[in-house]
């Protein structure tokens, strides 16, 4: 009698997740790819990864676990090339696509990934409170890492062949010397052809085959700088933050915002009352920003 109770109840447990995994090969829903942040690593998107699945039962969610922690000061360019090799083969086994969703310093490696790979088949591109027109701030990060300097005085260091070779000058962006920037930045100045880049117009025809862009971010966040450049506003010579309608990479359509935008496929989703470190773990974010672009 004891092995009929269980043996039912073991089926009884079976039943619901046959049904999740048969209602998601109907529906289809395509793998969900997770990139990280700085000082991040993949243990620290468990929240995100419930949230997915409990929406959409049975999807594929890879957190890539490379530049964790420390690492994630290494160059731009290598830790694009490093992931890019570690997500290929899961857009490979995709023949429907497959969505990105890029925290923080990971949203500006998502964009090195989707400018210069030229067969991806990312669908949404996810940007969660990452730095997409640079970074200018006195945060704890900086205090962390450049104890000696506050943001007036970095451009000293990051805009030098050795600051180069670290992930945060890659996009610290000083409004009070733009053309220290234009000339010395390796990565987010030629992401948004800010100087010739002889690869501007494939970057942009690579980028331009996302189907959606969504750009999340909030006034409360604390680290991004200003938080607007988590929907590419930034800042002018005065320190006012000018929105992206109104930026010249916009404006000029450099890398495809405005053509974005005139399809319907540009998204940003502002959410006030969260902190940096707790975007990929708040529900109420999943739920306004994220879930609906994740089929």
């Amino acid at each position: 009698m004891a092995d009929k109770e269980s043996s039912s109840g073991a089926a009884g447990l079976l039943w619901p997740l046959l049904g999740a995994c048969l209602w998601a090969s109907v529906v289809g829903y395509k793998p969900v790819i997770i990139v990280h942040g700085l000082f991040d690593s993949s243990g620290d998107f468990i929240n995100l990864q419930r949230f997915i699945n409990e929406s959409h039962p049975g999807t594929n969610v890879t957190v890539i676990d490379l530049f964790d922690r420390g690492a994630s000061l290494e160059p731009m360019w290598k830790q694009v090339e490093g992931f890019k090799a570690a997500i290929y083969p899961i857009m490979q086994n995709a023949a429907d696509g497959v969505h990105f969703i890029c925290y923080s310093q990971g949203g500006l490696v998502c964009r090195g990934i989707l400018s210069t790979l030229s067969d991806h088949n990312v669908h949404s591109f996810i940007s969660l409170s990452s730095p997409q027109a640079g970074q200018y701030g006195d945060t704890d990060y900086l205090k962390y890492l450049f104890p000696q300097f506050v943001k007036s005085n970095l451009y000293h260091v990051c805009y030098t062949a050795l600051g180069q070779m670290i992930s945060i000058c890659n996009y610290w962006n000083d409004p009070h010397h733009r053309d220290l920037y234009v000339n010395s930045s390796d990565y987010l100045a030629l992401l948004n052809s800010e100087r010739p880049n002889p690869n501007s117009t494939e970057w942009k025809k690579n980028f331009l085959k996302i189907k959606k862009l969504v750009l999340i971010g909030g006034p409360d966040d604390g680290v991004i700088t200003p938080w607007q450049s988590s929907q590419f506003g930034f800042y002018d010579d005065n320190e006012t933050v000018v929105e992206m309608q109104h930026q010249d990479l916009y404006l000029r359509d450099v890398f495809g915002l405005k053509t974005l935008a005139a399809r319907g496929d540009l998204i940003l989703c502002s959410v006030p009352g969260v902190q940096h470190v707790w975007w990929h773990s708040n529900k109420t974010v999943f739920h306004t920003c994220m879930e609906k672009w994740l089929v």
